[in-house]
């Protein structure tokens, strides 16, 4: 596990706060309107049944119950309780064979090189020590293996909507913006040590929701845990103002014509080889 000394007391109470904040709403229900755009990342990956796949950040197993349905030696490890625990129960009602632990990103308690793929879907890039990330993505990686994440890119819709939130309810001075992940640079730099060669592309992740913009920013506050976090520090008329503006930003993106709303995000997509 990676080294805990340094852990600051603002930093662990910034990290009980974050935990929090993914347990409140219901990620397992609000994910479920996210389930095609994840599917075509991870089919995007080829993976072969018996590949050992380490799913970081897992939520309630998006990804890691497709791959463990198709002969994948799945692990999932996500901070939020209720989420490993709604993921446990989604495998036995599928009864595929897949692993999941409560665990946090910066420290995976998982032995040197213990899997052929790493994956984070739209996860680890909001834990507030990215250096440390890395690290761990890379360290729990087999040399040869593949760490393969996606991340929302500051000039796409759902980075849009985060600089929103930011706006009326500004993020702690100590935490990096999640967003500099969808950065190619930034990510470039982050897994530069252990990885021997990467690539990245921009792609668009379909959010498709069959309400209107107005119901789809209900949605959010209801099952979205930085939605609903968000809202619950606003008084009244500070509430209103944060809907106004997010109901502006899925108008103005939204492609449907009929009544429901369909958005395409930007996201980075990030392979790297472990070296």
């Amino acid at each position: 596990m990676a080294d805990t000394a340094g852990m600051t007391p603002d930093m662990e109470a910034l990290k009980t706060r974050l935990k929090a904040t993914w347990m409140s709403g219901d990620y397992g229900h609000f994910a479920k309107y996210l389930e095609p755009g994840a599917l075509e990342f991870y089919e995007r990956l080829e993976v072969a049944p018996e590949t050992r796949m380490l799913d970081v950040a897992c939520g309630a197993g998006q990804i890691a119950i497709p791959a463990a349905r198709a002969g994948v030696k799945v692990t999932g490890i996500d901070l939020a309780t209720n989420l490993v625990e709604q993921a446990r129960a989604r495998a036995k009602a599928e009864n595929v064979n897949a692993r999941f632990d409560e665990g946090d990103a910066e420290m995976l308690p998982y032995p040197d090189a213990s899997f052929d793929l790493v994956v984070s879907l739209i996860g680890a890039m909001f834990a507030p020590r990215p250096t440390h990330v890395a690290a761990e993505l890379i360290r729990v990686c087999r040399p040869g293996g593949r760490v393969a994440m996606a991340n929302w890119t500051p000039e796409g819709h759902v980075g849009q909507m985060f600089k929103i939130i930011g706006k009326h309810v500004p993020p702690p001075p100590i935490m990096p913006s999640p967003l500099q992940w969808g950065d190619d640079a930034t990510v470039r730099e982050r897994l530069r040590n252990g990885s021997s060669n990467m690539k990245t592309t921009r792609r668009m992740y379909p959010m498709h929701y069959p309400f209107s913009p107005a119901e789809v920013v209900e949605f959010f506050f209801n099952f979205y845990g930085p939605t609903l976090r968000a809202k619950a520090a606003l008084g009244t008329t500070e509430q209103e103002a944060l809907r106004r503006d997010l109901e502006e930003l899925w108008s103005a993106n939204n492609r449907a014509t009929d009544g429901t709303t369909k958005v395409d995000s930007e996201y980075l997509e990030v392979i790297a080889v472990r070296g």
